[in-house]
């Protein structure tokens, strides 16, 4: 870990078998946080290096439906500071995010904080493309992610697409957080597999649900309007390659916004293959 900041944060990173990630993930955080490495039953070195590094090691298996890793942590765990920042193993703390973080969790008026990434993929810094955020960085007490009742449509024991609804004034972080995902290529195809597979199940569990249909953010909205939609995974794409110039970042960019195409267009066909079998069912 870095040097000694004195900060009022818990920092929760949720892992499964992430030996080659967790080391550099651990060594960027300040000193003087808590961190805590939520183990999902890892078969490799993770759970030694957590405890090596300091953090404390808590295990999670997960029994299927709600609630997955993360809201477990937060309706489980016993915080003992009033912020929480959940934080990927593949994912490091910058100089510059650390110094707005330490001005950021001095505001009494805000819960939650949108942060950006900056993605590393095969090799190469994404400078261009969609930005990624996430709403990660919570006061304690303040909410929880979304309540969806996963009965394992996927092995996914963690949120992944769900969001925080969070009670009270959300503000943002300019500084990024560096993305570096280092289990390459066919992790991220075994990774996204999964995705898909929960965004499809997702979609047929939202149509005519109009409770869990009004809880949606209006982005998430457009979203799940779109997904079903011939024209949407190719739409990304030109939107994420040409229009925020994606095509700058060279061959991983091009690598990168076709996958997004992939995805999408994987999401859509499995869309249509849950209505194929409810049909016949």
């Amino acid at each position: 870990m870095t040097s000694e900041v004195a900060l009022p944060l818990t920092v929760v990173v949720p892992v499964k078998d992430e030996a080659r990630n967790l080391p550099a993930c651990l060594a960027s955080l300040p000193g003087g946080v808590r961190v805590l490495v939520v183990d999902s039953q890892s078969t490799d070195e993770t759970a030694q290096i957590a405890a090596d590094a300091g953090a404390e090691v808590l295990k999670f298996c997960w029994p299927g439906g709600y609630p997955k890793k993360r809201n477990w942590v937060l309706q489980a765990y016993a915080f003992e500071t009033p912020w929480v920042l959940f934080l990927d193993a593949d994912e490091r703390l910058t100089p510059a995010f650390v110094r707005e973080l330490e001005v950021a969790l001095a505001r009494s008026d805000i819960v939650g904080y949108w942060l950006k990434y900056h993605n590393h993929f095969m090799g190469r810094e994404l400078r261009h493309g969609v930005p990624q955020r996430k709403l990660a960085l919570l006061r304690v007490g303040a909410g929880s992610y979304e309540h969806i009742d996963d009965d394992g449509w996927t092995g996914l024991d963690m949120e992944v697409h769900e969001h925080p609804i969070l009670t009270g004034p959300v503000g943002a972080i300019g500084a990024a957080i560096d993305h570096q995902d280092f289990r390459g290529l066919h992790k991220h195809l075994d990774r996204h597999n999964d995705y898909s597979t929960w965004e499809a199940k997702r979609y047929r569990g939202l149509m005519g649900n109009a409770g869990a249909w009004a809880a949606l953010t209006s982005r998430q909205q457009t979203k799940y309007r779109s997904l079903a939609r011939w024209w949407f995974a190719p739409a990304y794409f030109l939107y994420a390659y040409i229009v925020r110039g994606g095509f700058l970042d060279g061959q991983a960019g091009l690598a990168y916004a076709f996958l997004k195409y992939a995805y999408f267009s994987e999401v859509r066909l499995k869309i249509i293959e849950l209505k194929m079998a409810d049909d016949r069912s």
